[in-house]
């Protein structure tokens, strides 16, 4: 019981990694308030949980007012809010001939403009209750793919964003951190590989080289990790930007030997 007691709004929750973090969240003994697009996954998710234990605010990050609205309603559902995850996110692909402005800016509006309007919406609760915030980012955000292009950039804003409110909020006593997750095998980023053009049962001929553990990170490893984040386990630390990654993100060079496993 980690979190036994703690009200926890997580963004981008009703699938995927958001999903896991809810449910590991309440076996800590933690309240969630869930956020998603689709009332009926949401509402769904809700109940199997206990209403008792979850609540679910349905609303696009995309329109700029909605994230104080999210925050209002999330205080209302239990009382409080303790911590905050900014976990949802887009990742529709675009290379720099596909990345026009429109495309650009809903890729920053919901990853790097929505994470910064909830912290400031919610920024007295967390004040009141010495509470946390914690970014859900991406190894791209230090370089990315090409395909992937302004993705990555909302992902290094992002951690630009949670290093200064770290400095700027710590008086405050409220705590920013960020995990820059890697290759996670979610349900979606199966699907989507595929898309991409892997073929089914991609993830089982990865390379060593990629997955030198002998699999993919999993959605429950990332939710098993931000336990201690988003708790009071972690207190006093703030402005800590974390790879969750097999290997070394910095300064990593692919042996050009002909023998991956050395």
């Amino acid at each position: 019981m980690r979190l036994k007691d703690q009200v926890i709004l997580i963004t981008g929750s009703t699938t995927g990694i958001g999903e896991h973090m809810a449910r590991r969240f309440i076996q800590e003994g933690a309240k969630v308030i869930l956020h998603g697009r689709d009332a009926v996954r949401g509402q769904a998710l809700r109940k199997e949980l206990g209403e008792d234990k979850a609540a679910f605010c349905q609303g696009s990050l995309e329109d700029a007012a909605y994230p104080e609205k999210l925050a209002a309603d999330a205080i209302v559902a239990f009382g409080k809010v303790d911590a905050l995850v900014n976990n949802a996110a887009l990742t529709i692909r675009g290379r720099i001939d596909t990345t026009d402005a429109a495309f650009f800016d809903r890729m920053m509006a919901v990853n790097a403009r929505a994470p910064m309007l909830l912290i400031r919406a919610l920024l007295p609760e967390l004040k009141k209750n010495t509470g946390v915030v914690l970014n859900i980012g991406s190894v791209l955000a230090h370089c990315g793919q090409a395909n992937m292009l302004a993705y990555s950039m909302s992902k290094g804003a992002l951690m630009t964003m949670t290093r200064n409110l770290a400095d700027s909020l710590g008086m405050d006593r409220v705590r920013v951190n960020q995990l820059n997750v890697g290759w996670t095998l979610s349900d979606n980023e199966y699907q989507v590989k595929i898309g991409d053009g892997l073929g089914e049962g991609w993830p089982e001929r990865l390379p060593p080289s990629v997955v030198p553990m002998g699999r993919l990170l999993m959605p429950e490893d990332i939710a098993a990790a931000c336990v201690y984040w988003v708790g009071r386990e972690s207190y006093p630390v703030t402005g800590t930007v974390a790879e969750l990654e097999q290997y070394p993100i910095i300064g990593r060079y692919a042996n050009a030997e002909g023998d991956e496993k050395k």
